[in-house]
């Protein structure tokens, strides 16, 4: 039987609700307090990789795997995206390996936690990170797993993932390339769907891989 809050006592204050603080410009991300999702993440999550790999990936942010192992791409988009790395020719080991958001924001859904889209003024708060490992990283190639990761390193909200699908954008002297999340080509309604999506993200990696290879990354192949 439940103990009861002795009449003498109060019980606590309910926690307030975390703000953002896009003034703060945290040494890691343990620290970082420029959005409310590090509230109800286990951890945030970094980019993994060489420090000056050739070829980025960027996804959407750590799913309910990544938030438990503090590693991004481990759970069953990740190993996809091992498959799909493979197929391509391109070591997982030698990309870099991140996402526009940091920390995972889920919502409740019976003992599960399912994964909640983030919103556009968490992504651009999440910015700050992003910037940072593209500045250490300094990536000739940089791959868009998924239309929030597009709109990320575009910085355009209106960016429509269907619209560089195939092509080639510059971005501050580098290549973007953009394709489906991973999860899309696991959980798309149909398995034609699926296959399609997949073979993309193949054909993506290996064109990151042909460009990051070329004598110059601005040349045509």
């Amino acid at each position: 039987m439940q103990a009861m809050t002795p009449p003498s006592r109060r019980a606590p204050a309910a926690r307030a609700a975390p703000e953002f603080d896009l003034d703060q410009h945290p040494h890691t991300l343990d620290e970082c307090r420029r959005c409310p999702l590090w509230h109800d993440a286990t951890q945030g999550v970094p980019g993994a990789g060489p420090a000056h790999a050739p070829i980025m990936l960027v996804g959407e942010q750590p799913g309910d795997s990544e938030d438990r192992a503090g590693e991004p791409f481990v759970g069953p988009a990740g190993r996809l995206l091992d498959d799909a790395l493979r197929e391509a020719g391109v070591a997982r080991g030698a990309v870099f390996v991140t996402n526009a958001v940091k920390h995972f924001k889920w919502e409740p859904r019976g003992k599960r936690r399912m994964h909640k889209t983030p919103a556009q003024r968490e992504v651009d708060a999440c910015r700050y990170w992003l910037d940072r490992e593209l500045t250490a990283v300094a990536p000739a190639v940089i791959v868009a797993l998924g239309s929030t990761a597009l709109k990320a390193l575009l910085e355009d909200s209106r960016a429509r993932l269907q619209d560089h699908l195939g092509k080639r954008t510059r971005l501050d002297g580098r290549t973007v390339l953009a394709t489906w999340h991973p999860s899309y080509a696991l959980r798309a309604p149909d398995s034609d769907t699926r296959d399609r999506a997949y073979a993309d993200i193949v054909r993506t990696l290996a064109h990151a891989k042909r460009i990051a290879h070329a004598p110059s990354p601005s040349e045509p192949d």
